[in-house]
């Protein structure tokens, strides 16, 4: 009887102890979430009254809600031209030629999540056939960052090309073309800036809402930019176009640019903002590689000798002596056309002069906000005979909330 007793007292008294323990340890993991969360709140608090002291508060206004969640519909066009230019010493004429590739408009949807200027994105794409499209940005008061990636390819292109004679125009030539193989083209782009009167002047304000523009303001911005492309048309079946074209069949281009702008956000009434921005930029760094087929068929005026005879392959001669067979006699010469690589001409250029434009609008009421946004950029690239323009636009509308 007394065992018993004592072993009761001995369970109750290790429950009461197992209980105590339990509350002690609720309490302990109350106040550790308690001090985490002070922690995080006190760092919040530091980078939003860093965000305040950085602006002047009679211009421009940091929420005091600094999440925000955007919705976003964007369309990106691109349009590539391709020019070349022939000559013809012996009988004083020349030709130009141009092939333009305009893929379909690049429709997508997504949603940006951000704290202050900085955050994440992801976009659906709606077009069929449209490429891949890539893009990243981030601001802050005196800076911001771009990051587009386009890459896609076609069949579908339009040529024209006109012929003089002792420098008169003689014909034009207008047509729709499709590739034998598709042409692969690819850019990309990165732009930072500097805006210098970031106090009372911001980019974001009419670009991503970090923050609200209360005040008309301006200010010059000094910009770089990186851009690289590709135009690769390789594949042997667009023979045709590599003859014309001086044997070129891929073209890579690296650029570096500097610049200096003028931005304007103009705010007509409380919550509504307008932006316009232009900034001009100079090449510092200009690399176009071309990369070139040698071939056994050349473009040249009609040729009275057709006794060409048999194409040798170590030589690279034919039967006759010549290295090269006219074009026009290309389709008749069944398996007798031959191509080999040639060495790739590489060549720097300064001084091309490029084009950055910007227009943003931005209405802001209570924590929400809608938005809409262009950006038009023009770079161009020229090696002898051969030039590439691109011309890379987007547009997009947005709705988002502040969180």
């Amino acid at each position: 009887m007394i065992g018993r007793i004592i072993i009761c007292c001995l369970l109750f008294s290790l429950n009461v102890a197992v209980q105590g323990q339990e509350t002690t340890d609720s309490v302990t993991t109350q106040e550790n979430k308690s001090g985490l969360m002070a922690r995080l709140h006190q760092i919040q608090q530091y980078l939003d009254n860093k965000a305040k002291k950085k602006v002047d508060s009679n211009y421009i206004e940091v929420p005091k809600k600094p999440w925000r969640v955007i919705l976003r519909y964007k369309e990106n066009v691109v349009d590539v031209d391709y020019s070349q230019s022939l000559d013809f010493p012996a009988t004083n004429e020349q030709a130009d030629w141009n092939l333009c590739f305009e893929p379909p408009v690049a429709s997508s949807v997504g949603f940006w999540v951000g704290y202050h200027g900085t955050g994440f994105s992801y976009s659906k794409s709606l077009t069929k056939n449209a490429g891949r499209y890539y893009s990243f940005s981030s601001t802050g008061a005196k800076y911001g960052i771009n990051f587009r990636l386009r890459r896609f390819n076609t069949e579908d292109a339009k040529f024209s090309s006109t012929a003089y004679e002792n420098g008169q125009v003689t014909g034009k030539y207008d047509t729709d073309v499709n590739m034998a193989s598709p042409v692969w083209i690819r850019s990309v782009y990165i732009n930072g800036y500097y805006v210098f009167n970031g106090r009372r002047y911001s980019q974001a304000a009419a670009y991503n809402q970090s923050v609200i523009q209360r005040r008309s303001a301006g200010s010059l911005l000094v910009g770089a930019t990186w851009y690289q492309s590709s135009f690769d048309y390789a594949d042997i079946s667009n023979a045709f176009f590599m003859i014309i074209g001086h044997g070129i069949s891929r073209i890579k281009v690296h650029q570096a640019n500097l610049g200096i702008g003028y931005g304007y956000n103009w705010v007509p009434f409380r919550g509504l903002v307008v932006n316009v921005m232009a900034m001009p930029t100079v090449s510092v760094y200009n690399r176009v590689k071309a990369y070139k087929y040698e071939m056994n068929y050349g473009l040249a005026p009609e040729d009275p000798v057709d006794d060409y005879g048999n194409w040798n392959t170590e030589t690279k001669r034919w039967a006759n002596g010549k290295t090269h067979k006219s074009i026009l006699m290309l389709k008749e010469s069944g398996n007798q056309f031959e191509y080999w690589d040639a060495e790739p001409e590489v060549k720097y250029s300064m001084l091309r002069i490029n084009l950055d434009l910007r227009l943003g609008i931005a209405y802001n009421w209570s924590n929400c906000f809608i938005g809409v946004q262009a950006q038009f950029n023009n770079f161009h690239y020229k090696s002898d005979n051969c030039k590439v323009n691109i011309y890379d636009a987007y547009a997009h509308m947005s709705f988002g909330v502040r969180l």
